[in-house]
């Protein structure tokens, strides 16, 4: 039976829950696809990564990744206070996601974390840093890629088929978010 290896074309299926609420964050269980990567190229999240090494072909698991692992520990200086008029037409609810662009024209995400009379205090912490995260993985294949493959999978594509960044462990792919973005 074939084990995974660091740099193997990788097909799972799983469930992510969070930990404390017990919310299920994402999962491809229900769909056609399953969630394809290449294991070592930063394509899922370093604690899932690290789970799946050495794990065979086949074989069905549960791990915790704790937030070190995951998406990082909430940092308080990623919290900014920004005046209210920048968000005039958007009927603004504590908690909602909006996205913009940075100064270099990158997407960006933010959340609501307050509304004040005059300014709204938004918060640049990934959706899910913080959070420890419980997988529940069915591992369908392993093998090592081809030349097209590793092409395909890391000319900015997550290996889920969408473009953007980070993948695997979060909302899959609902309109306007990025590739497993709260992922």
């Amino acid at each position: 039976m074939s084990k995974i290896e660091k740099n193997h074309l990788v097909a799972i299926n799983y469930t992510v829950t969070d930990k404390s609420s017990g919310e299920i964050l994402d999962s491809n269980k229900d769909e056609e696809q399953p969630f394809t990567f290449l294991l070592g190229q930063n394509q899922v999240i370093i604690g899932l990564e690290n789970a799946l090494i050495g794990k065979a072909v086949g074989s069905n698991f549960k791990v915790e990744i704790k937030p070190e692992d995951a998406y990082g520990i909430k940092n308080p200086d990623f919290l900014q206070e920004v005046p209210k008029d920048q968000f005039s037409g958007i009927e603004l609810v504590k908690g909602m996601t909006l996205f913009g662009q940075s100064e270099d024209g990158q997407t960006i995400q933010v959340i609501v974390d307050e509304i004040g009379e005059d300014s709204i205090m938004v918060d640049y912490n990934h959706p899910l840093a913080g959070k420890t995260l419980l997988f529940d993985v069915e591992v369908l294949s392993s093998k090592e890629p081809t030349q097209e493959e590793i092409l395909e999978l890391t000319s900015s594509s997550c290996g889920c088929g969408h473009s953007s960044g980070e993948c695997c462990g979060g909302s899959h792919h609902k309109d306007g978010e990025s590739c497993c973005g709260k992922h």
